[in-house]
């Protein structure tokens, strides 16, 4: 079969039916997607696909289309991570892969330019992905913060990310 992930054609020995995210890790060795609840209600697993967060342990590869994960966005998500730091956002470390992706698909929709309507917007986007150690707070606030700096505190195109 054959695959677009970070923008490289693979080619891969497995079935149509088979999770996207076992093709990833077990097969091109990209990890940082990562294995939790398996049924596609953590967000561990986020990738984009075709440039929307998708979860990828119930994602059947045979539909995926343009892949990228989190090792595709690493410096597109540069300020981002060093926000997660600054904030204190990274404790584990198990979902965190799933919130930057998912995030920075937000940043690249664009966010409201006002405070409390980025916060709800980056809040409700993001109740797929689950987080078992920081709270949602410093999570929520390191993606709001990345929204500004990038606009450089001028207004924000706002769309939708859907799952």
């Amino acid at each position: 079969m054959q695959l677009s992930v970070n923008g490289e054609a693979h080619e891969v020995d497995c079935e149509p039916a088979d999770p996207l995210l076992s093709v990833l890790r077990d097969h091109l060795g990209l990890t940082a997607a990562k294995l939790a609840c398996g049924r596609g209600e953590c967000g561990a697993c986020t990738v984009l696909i075709d440039g929307r967060p998708r979860m990828s342990c119930i994602t059947p590869v045979g539909l995926a289309g343009d892949i990228t994960t989190l090792e595709g966005l690493v410096e597109e998500s540069a300020d981002l991570r060093a926000e997660f730091a600054e904030r204190g956002a990274f404790q584990c470390g198990f979902c965190t892969p799933g919130h930057l992706v998912h995030a920075t698909a937000l940043l690249r929709a664009g966010l409201p330019a006002d405070d409390d309507r980025r916060r709800d917007a980056v809040r409700h986007a993001l109740t797929g992905n689950i987080c078992r150690c920081t709270g949602y707070q410093a999570i929520v606030e390191a993606v709001c913060a990345t929204a500004a700096a990038r606009v450089g505190g001028s207004a924000a195109t706002t769309e939708s990310v859907s799952r």
